[in-house]
């Protein structure tokens, strides 16, 4: 891997991330047109330490108060009842089932899920879900001829349940083309949590998944079939620089505006990845190895 293909991944890397549009598909969909190899998953995993450090300035102070409540949590009872407190113990228990999938569909994850037909396919299926959940929500928000707008649920009424289905929404994003953000707040707004309350969850319940998943890839980068450490950490650096921008107009994007700009960009990019592959104009494996 040249230093300019890491510049150029980690720039997308930065971009996608944080919106619903699967940063791993469009890392291996930048490498696979441009005709590069695969980065790889430790490439992916390892750059995302990059916009999870974002993450962690940016709420720097929501994260603060609920890792302080948290420890505070565990010597005094009375603690546990704060909504800090809860958040933090919300955050471990919604990390679980990306915890225990990631371990064991790691194989897959490397391999088969990294197949551009199933990008395809999770790119359009996830935009439809994506599409009807913002729907629902708008829905909800305006009202109607004939019914009232109907309040949305806060942060401060998550509950243990919810947490285990944010968590469950996101170890799909295991597979490329779901988008971990996609994912997390598609299913916060079908539960019935506003906009912003379904993204701020999904960006904190990602921090630890994501900084876990970097540093176990950490061991396996320049290895066989994977990108060289160096030219990973420059990638990293660029989408921390780029993420921390994306995150900031982003929360200010879904205050006010819809999802419908990305859902009809994943559909239409699935279909013309169905086009092209059918035509033969792109091999479904292109650019795999190193």
């Amino acid at each position: 891997m040249s230093w300019f293909e890491s510049f150029i991944l980690g720039l997308v890397q930065g971009l996608t991330e944080f919106l619903p549009v699967s940063s791993s598909a469009h890392l291996r969909l930048t490498a696979a047109f441009a005709g590069w190899h695969d980065p790889g998953a430790a490439f992916t995993a390892i750059t995302q330490i990059g916009t999870e450090t974002a993450v962690l300035i940016y709420f720097r102070a929501d994260i603060a108060r609920i890792v302080s409540a948290w420890f505070r949590s565990l010597g005094d009872r009375s603690v546990r009842g704060e909504s800090d407190a809860r958040m933090g113990w919300l955050v471990i228990v919604g990390s679980i089932p990306i915890g225990v999938l990631g371990i064991v569909l790691k194989d897959q994850i490397d391999t088969s899920f990294r197949d551009l037909r199933v990008i395809a396919t999770t790119l359009v299926v996830m935009g439809v879900v994506l599409g009807v959940a913002d729907r629902l929500a708008a829905r909800d928000e305006s009202g109607g001829r004939h019914r009232a707008a109907r309040e949305r649920k806060s942060l401060a009424e998550l509950s243990t349940r919810d947490g285990l289905v944010y968590g469950m929404c996101q170890a799909m994003a295991l597979i490329p083309g779901v988008s971990r953000s996609g994912a997390t707040i598609s299913g916060g707004l079908l539960m019935g949590y506003t906009r912003e309350a379904a993204a701020r969850y999904s960006f904190l319940l990602a921090v630890p998944a994501v900084l876990a998943s970097g540093v176990f890839e950490l061991k396996d980068a320049g290895g066989p079939g994977q990108a060289p450490l160096l030219a990973t950490l420059f990638a990293a650096v660029i989408a921390f620089g780029v993420g921390y921008a994306v995150i900031a107009w982003f929360m200010s994007f879904i205050s006010s505006r819809s999802f419908m700009p990305f859902v009809v960009y994943r559909i239409v990019l699935g279909v013309v990845l169905f086009v092209l592959i059918g035509a033969g104009s792109l091999d479904p494996d292109a650019g795999g190895g190193l």
